[in-house]
């Protein structure tokens, strides 16, 4: 192997990189990682600091509306690819007793995990990756089977924090430490302290603390009771339906282009509203009106990107919080976040 040089750095691979993946060329994107782990960088680096960053700007690009799925699904096909032969490469084996990394049940955002995964394989662990969508029986049958020392868990999307929770507790209850990281926990791991279980920002963060296990162990207990207590949020998951049916019914009255839109347009536009409830119940579960606001800031750019006024969010806000007058904090929420689009409609 070449040593690593001083000039050898993943960041001046990176253009060239994020460019074949753009242009679904599998082969120079392996090339290129190959070659930095060829030179002598650490496969950990190149990793963390040629993939990674791709991906997030992969996913930019998409909420930028530059981007396709099909596009986003493809550079993501190909860094996985990516990630495979870096380690392939390297081919370490393990030292340490066996990890297991999986996303919850319902998420796909599996190349974040995977990395985390990797990373832990490379510092000696016996990782098993289990991938996207785990559901939660499956997964603690597997932690028992395999006499599993700890457990990884992903969430990109604070929406998915209710499960989280269950799945958490669920793996706590096999006598398996938890580590959790993702999005969806917050940037600062706000969530992840309100449901109790220990958070790493990152993947060499994720790996230290699998190494400390009185650290993986010692979390605090998770402060959820008060806002069980009035049932805002159960009433939320059973009303889902009824309330999606209402704001669709209510954008067909109010919007009328909504009534010319094509089965595709439609079927986003029900997922969206969905969306709206199902981040709105996660609030409230977690007791963080932050939560639904950074969503529908981000909402709002996602359609906006696409040709949606800000406006049709912020009347589907309206909507929800007439129709959830009986859920205090529910209405707080949903008025907290729509005031701004309320200022901005008002200052055309």
């Amino acid at each position: 192997m070449i040593a690593a040089t001083a000039e050898t750095s993943p960041a001046d691979s990176y253009h060239g990189f994020l460019g074949s993946l753009e242009a679904a060329d599998e082969y120079a994107a392996v090339d290129a990682a190959l070659g930095l782990v060829d030179a002598g960088v650490p496969a950990e680096r190149v990793l963390l600091e040629l993939v990674a960053p791709a991906q997030v700007e992969i996913g930019e690009r998409w909420a930028r509306n530059e981007w396709s799925v099909a596009q986003e699904h493809a550079a993501t096909h190909i860094s996985e690819r990516v990630v495979a032969a870096v380690v392939a490469r390297v081919n370490p084996r393990p030292t340490r007793g066996r990890v297991v990394v999986a996303c919850m049940d319902g998420e796909w955002h599996a190349l974040p995990p995977r990395l985390v995964a990797e990373v832990l394989r490379l510092r000696g662990w016996n990782v098993t990756f289990l991938g996207a969508s785990v559901p939660a029986a499956d997964l603690v049958s597997y932690l028992h089977r395999h006499d599993a020392y700890a457990v990884g868990l992903a969430c990109a999307l604070p929406m998915r924090l209710p499960y989280a929770h269950r799945v958490i507790e669920a793996c706590r209850r096999s006598d398996v430490p938890v580590v959790v990281g993702g999005r969806g926990f917050g940037h600062d791991g706000r969530w992840a302290r309100r449901l109790g279980v220990a958070w790493a920002p990152d993947a060499p963060s994720a790996a230290d603390l699998v190494a400390d296990e009185r650290a993986l162990r010692r979390v605090q207990p998770a402060d959820l009771s008060p806002q069980f207590a009035d049932g805002e949020y159960a009433s939320l998951v059973r009303r889902r339906g009824d309330l999606i049916d209402g704001a669709l019914a209510d954008l067909r009255d109010r919007v009328p282009g909504v009534r010319e839109y094509a089965p595709a347009q439609l079927d986003s536009t029900v997922s969206d509203l969905g969306h709206i409830v199902d981040f709105l119940a996660a609030a409230v579960y977690v007791d963080d009106a932050s939560l639904f606001a950074e969503f529908v800031e981000w909402l709002v750019a996602v359609l906006v990107s696409r040709g949606v006024p800000a406006s049709v969010v912020g009347l589907t806000l309206r909507h929800y919080a007439g129709e959830l007058r009986d859920s205090p904090r529910a209405a707080r929420f949903l008025g907290a976040a729509g005031a701004p689009l309320d200022a901005g409609a008002r200052s055309r």
